[in-house]
């Protein structure tokens, strides 16, 4: 698909908070500190981003 796109990247440690953020983290590809994943545009996507905003940065 050729969509648009997002860059998601994780800014703060997972360790720290609860599980279900830590998996929705997992969920968006991101397993590193400062790891950038270009995601698709997509809700699901979005809304992931939004429960998680605390610890990533739309790049």
């Amino acid at each position: 698909m050729a969509g648009k796109t997002v860059k998601v990247k994780l800014v703060k440690s997972a360790i720290s908070a609860n599980v279900a953020h830590q998996a929705t983290v997992r969920g968006l590809g991101l397993r590193r500190m400062h790891q950038t994943r270009e995601l698709e545009d997509t809700p699901a996507v979005r809304g992931m981003i939004k429960s998680v905003a605390f610890l990533v940065k739309v790049v």
